[in-house]
């Protein structure tokens, strides 16, 4: 039945509360996912204290450690040089160790060189221990990895130490502690784990079927666009596309790609959610959504036939590949058919209906939208987001392999001494490619949820 016009109003009211509840929760210590009006005061963090009030290993702060890093191991590849000249390096090796660091660690200690400066005019940001090739560190260090930093100030005043920790949480590390009188130790999570950068997505010229039959990429799919999908009760529906989850037009990841024994290929990331049975049944109520990383051959999954029905198909072979782009669409329904093979729009969290629940408030504000501005906001929606995509794929080829300077689109400032690299970097803008409500429901799953609930 139609609901009347003041229980949408109703609902209207709930959505402003739930809005304003979470941004609240949003605007904490790090890159939150609110803007702050104007300058907050600064707190010092206590001596011994650590921020967030997990383990450093925990999934709400900077994770598992992954092993220990060579120069010989493959996964050196993966570090990246600091010579950001508003750093000071210790070096005390003398074979530049300390530069060496994961691009998250690198971009966070980029903010708070900044952040320093700002706080304390003349006064440079002090790095004295990164990348640890020596084993000078107990077993699992993250300094092992290149994602943990030993920092001080060059003057070496101890006084600051308290307020460059907390500097050093309103710059993104995963995790600070002031451990030590002498330093503050700060960490960050692996570039690759799925509370960073990764969202579950599939690559830019994989199609989904929209209204009218026809094929599209997404690539040049739009928000507002319909796709085939399938509905709770298990019947082929066209949905509309509310927003992207994840949306990179440059970006490489590797993908599983699941082939089926009728030709269908769908490549998506390890982590997201494919729907998959054991048996080849046509009850659609038995196949269940896992981590793609889990399938395998001999697996089943759904189909879509000419005719909008669905039909079980047997995957004959998983393998790698890489591609470029990536785009995770939410649709209404909740899943959407990539290639012709149902996949859920939801990754990282293996568990389909909570995660459909969670984003209950989008579908929300999205028949708010069509119940106040009706389908004349279509056509505007498309053209934006199409402009929108545009402006993302040039800030982002400005921005590749630079020292990050904003946060979540909130530029942090740097006054006239500022190098002229990184004043540079000041003129650019960048945009966020993963929905900033996605990472929050992230960051609150890593709090309330078991650890066994995200991809390993």
């Amino acid at each position: 039945m139609k609901q009347s016009w003041w229980a949408r109003l109703a609902q209207l009211g709930l959505l402003a509360l739930w809005t304003c509840m979470w941004l609240v929760q949003g605007c904490g210590p790090g890159p939150g996912y609110g803007i702050r009006s104007r300058a907050r005061k600064l707190t010092a963090m206590h001596y011994k204290q650590f921020f967030p009030n997990f383990s450093e290993n925990n999934l709400g702060a900077s994770g598992r450690a992954e092993g220990k890093i060579t120069r010989t191991s493959e996964r050196f590849n993966e570090l990246v040089c600091n010579y950001n000249p508003d750093i000071v390096f210790k070096d005390e090796e003398n074979t530049n160790a300390d530069r060496f660091m994961n691009k998250r660690c690198k971009d966070c200690l980029n903010r708070l060189a900044i952040a320093v400066m700002n706080q304390w005019p003349g006064v440079h940001l002090r790095v004295t221990e990164a990348w640890d090739e020596d084993g000078h560190h107990p077993p699992g260090s993250l300094h092992y990895e290149g994602r943990a930093v030993d920092i001080t100030t060059d003057d070496r005043e101890t006084e600051k130490y308290g307020l460059l920790a907390q500097l050093a949480v309103e710059a993104g590390f995963d995790w600070v502690h002031y451990e030590s009188k002498y330093h503050i130790h700060c960490s960050v999570k692996a570039d690759h784990s799925v509370a960073v950068e990764k969202g579950g997505c599939f690559p830019g010229w994989a199609r989904v079927t929209v209204a009218g039959g026809m094929q599209k990429s997404l690539s040049s799919l739009a928000a507002g666009d319909r796709v085939m999908a399938l509905s709770g009760t298990g019947q082929v529906v066209l949905s509309q596309v509310l927003l992207f989850l994840h949306q990179d037009q440059e970006s490489w990841s590797t993908f599983l790609s699941l082939e089926t024994e009728d030709g269908h290929r769908l490549a998506l990331t390890p982590h997201h959610l494919v729907f998959l049975a054991p048996h080849c049944r046509l009850n659609s109520s038995e196949y269940q959504a896992q981590f793609a990383s889990r399938a395998k051959t001999g697996d089943c999954v759904l189909i879509h036939t000419a005719e909008a029905q669905i039909r079980p198909s047997r995957i004959i072979s998983v393998s790698e590949e890489e591609s470029v782009g990536v785009y995770a669409p939410l649709t209404e329904a909740g899943s959407v058919f990539v290639e012709g093979v149902l996949a859920s729009s939801y990754a990282l969290v293996d568990d389909h209906r909570l995660a459909h629940w969670a984003f209950g408030p989008v579908r929300l504000l999205s028949s708010l939208n069509q119940l106040l501005w009706g389908e004349t906001r279509k056509g505007q929606q498309t053209t934006d987001s199409k402009t929108a995509c545009t402006k993302t794929y040039c800030s982002t080829l400005a921005a590749k392999d630079r020292a990050g300077v904003c946060v979540n689109n909130v530029t942090l400032y740097k006054q006239d001494y500022l190098s002229e690299p990184l004043r540079m970097e000041m003129k650019e803008k960048q945009t966020s490619d993963v929905h900033w409500y996605a990472k929050l429901l992230y960051s609150l799953g890593c709090i309330f949820l078991d650890s066994n609930s995200f991809h390993p």
